[in-house]
């Protein structure tokens, strides 16, 4: 079954201290693209960058900002078409870059940056294919 509310098999909620304002720096910053959004305080909106969608809510029990905790609790990874613009284009805008753009051992040609409350982001483009074997990896399951 398809749902055009949810058309994605995961959907991180992102905490932030103002959800209309992380909406518009990672539209501005990052590229993404607003799905939808509720409530009429704007409790929730949901966006994308590409196939991947992310959900921005407020804080609520038992949740909180990593800009109100003093630490992130995850990295959020995001395969984009060109790394390179999107690395200058986050430079351009004043976004924090925790990693700088490089071409990992695994394949991947990535950079990371911190948005506006905190939260840390890896975007990344295949750059070419790398057998796991190859930086040591064990592969447990295949992957179909």
């Amino acid at each position: 079954m398809n749902n055009r509310s949810v058309p994605t098999n995961l959907l991180p909620h992102l905490v932030y201290r103002s959800v209309p304002d992380a909406c518009e720096w990672l539209r501005r910053v990052c590229g993404f693209t607003e799905h939808y959004r509720y409530g009429q305080l704007v409790s929730g909106i949901q966006m994308h960058l590409g196939a991947a969608y992310i959900m921005l809510t407020g804080p609520r029990p038992g949740t909180d900002s990593p800009a109100n905790l003093g630490y992130g609790t995850q990295t959020l990874t995001v395969i984009v078409a060109d790394v390179d613009a999107d690395f200058d284009k986050a430079k351009r805008e004043g976004a924090i870059i925790w990693e700088e753009l490089h071409e990992t051992v695994y394949g991947e040609r990535q950079y990371g940056l911190e948005d506006m409350d905190g939260h840390r982001w890896l975007f990344s483009q295949h750059a070419r294919d790398v057998d796991p074997k190859e930086w040591r990896a064990t592969i447990v399951a295949q992957v179909s």
